[in-house]
């Protein structure tokens, strides 16, 4: 998620400032030797490809930061957030994958940093690859699970992410329903908001929203870096070479990049790219062939449906797009864990709409619920969210059925029994399908967005 403010001083370049310029902001980066002896690396394709990693380090922030954040507790030192941008040859098109966090990966050989011994290969969640081995270690894990040559490494952290926000006036997103976290504190209203540094950082870190976790705070880590985009090429950034100096200055004391990726790099990238925008992006997240894959002594992890995988990174090094001119599609249904059939739901209404009960429990009885169709007004006629309450001993049930309910909020209600009940909110809209998740069955390709796809309308 921070990520994306290295990727953001990546468009920022496009300015074409000069050289003495971009020379001074490159003294500024830390550097860190992200492929010392490396060896058999994969084949360089066509195009750029940089692995972009936001760590948890949070050493320079404040007391008050970390109060009015929730950005308490100790780091795990390792990376947070793993996104891999590809920069097509003709630089006119940027392609951001996602990789989970918790990726089933098996790490090559490497020396501990923390213990100094030497490990032979073994399997890790993905993001504990930095903690053992560093930038380094890495590098060399998504090479070996993508095939592709990485390029460049960046990586940057707390600071530097709400640091970028902050100078550049704040970034714009919009929300169908109301997002609330008590883990990070994140609370919005539906609608549009302009996020300010702080407040951004809680929306790309909140993985409690609803049933999808850390998938669905991926999609919103792309949602973000979208806007992000579209914010630093339309508020006249990239025009004004004060405001681009201003700007990097500000953010590029967080940011650590190799050796090679420097002010002649970030001059002839941005050269290429000056009519980049947020139309000439593409996001998706690296296919998913089994959720809550267990692995002994590690828990459990996210393993890759690898065909469609390779087939994703291949088009990667083809230096193709994902994204074609194409209608939208509807979304796919969304992996449960209980058949919805044997979920039993009472709905309630809990607006002041007349007639509101019977259309949601006919949407939840036609995606396969067995709901009462008897639905009933709620006491509190005001209910703004969406609420599905249920009791703790059939958690897997309502997290089924939340699932159905994007935007819902779960609550638990001890003693509450097997029928879970639905209080429909003003901000219903509609019932997603869903579908029983089958361990052995790979999940299908996650779906591809273009940039201006995914800012608010009218932006």
């Amino acid at each position: 998620m921070r990520a994306a403010t290295t990727l953001s001083v990546v468009v920022l370049a496009a300015a074409g400032i000069g050289h003495a310029v971009v020379s001074s902001l490159d003294a500024g980066i830390a550097r860190v030797d992200a492929f010392k002896d490396m060896k058999n690396r994969p084949r360089a394709g066509h195009g750029m490809n940089i692995l972009l990693v936001g760590t948890d380090g949070r050493d320079k922030i404040s007391e008050q930061q970390r109060q009015a954040y929730h950005l308490g507790g100790a780091p795990c030192h390792c990376t947070d957030t793993i996104m891999i941008v590809h920069i097509s040859e003709d630089r006119n098109r940027a392609t951001v994958v996602s990789l989970p966090r918790d990726s089933y990966v098996e790490v090559p050989a490497h020396v501990d940093l923390n213990s100094g011994q030497r490990h032979g290969p073994h399997p890790l969640k993905l993001n504990a690859a930095y903690a053992e081995g560093g930038p380094q270690l890495t590098v060399r894990t998504v090479e070996g699970m993508t095939h592709l040559k990485i390029d460049h490494y960046l990586e940057v952290d707390f600071t530097s992410f709400m640091k970028t926000v902050d100078v550049l006036g704040g970034v714009t997103i919009c929300t169908p329903t109301p997002l609330k976290d008590s883990y990070t504190g994140l609370d919005l209203t539906a609608g549009t908001h302009t996020l300010m540094g702080g407040q951004a950082l809680q929306y790309v870190r909140s993985r409690h929203l609803d049933a999808a976790s850390d998938l669905g705070r991926m999609k919103r880590q792309q949602k973000f870096l979208a806007a992000l985009i579209g914010r630093a090429t339309s508020s006249g950034v990239l025009l004004n070479p004060i405001k681009f100096r201003d700007v990097t200055r500000a953010v590029l004391g967080s940011v650590r990049a190799d050796e090679g990726f420097g002010a002649d790099e970030l001059l002839d990238l941005g050269r290429a790219m000056r009519n980049f925008s947020p139309s000439s992006s593409e996001f998706t997240t690296v296919p998913i062939g089994q959720m809550n894959f267990p692995v002994k002594g590690i828990g459990s992890t996210l393993k890759w449906n690898q065909p469609a995988a390779d087939k994703l990174f291949q088009s990667l090094r083809d230096d193709k797009p994902l994204t074609t001119d194409r209608p939208k599609s509807a979304p796919a249904p969304a992996p449960v864990e209980v058949d919805p059939h044997q979920i039993k739901v009472q709905v309630e209404n809990g607006t002041a709409t007349s007639g509101l009960g019977k259309r949601v429990d006919a949407a939840l009885a036609a995606a396969g619920f067995a709901t009462t169709r008897l639905p009933v007004a709620a006491a509190d006629h005001a209910v703004k969210r969406t609420v599905v309450s249920y009791d703790p001993r059939w958690d897997r049930s309502a997290r089924s059925l939340a699932a159905a309910l994007p935007g819902s909020e779960l609550r638990a209600v001890p003693g509450l029994g097997a029928v879970l009940k639905v209080t429909a909110g003003a901000d219903f809209t509609a019932v997603r399908k869903v579908r029983v998740a089958n361990p052995a069955e790979p999940e299908p390709s996650p779906s591809v967005v273009r940039g201006d796809e995914e800012l608010c309308s009218g932006t």
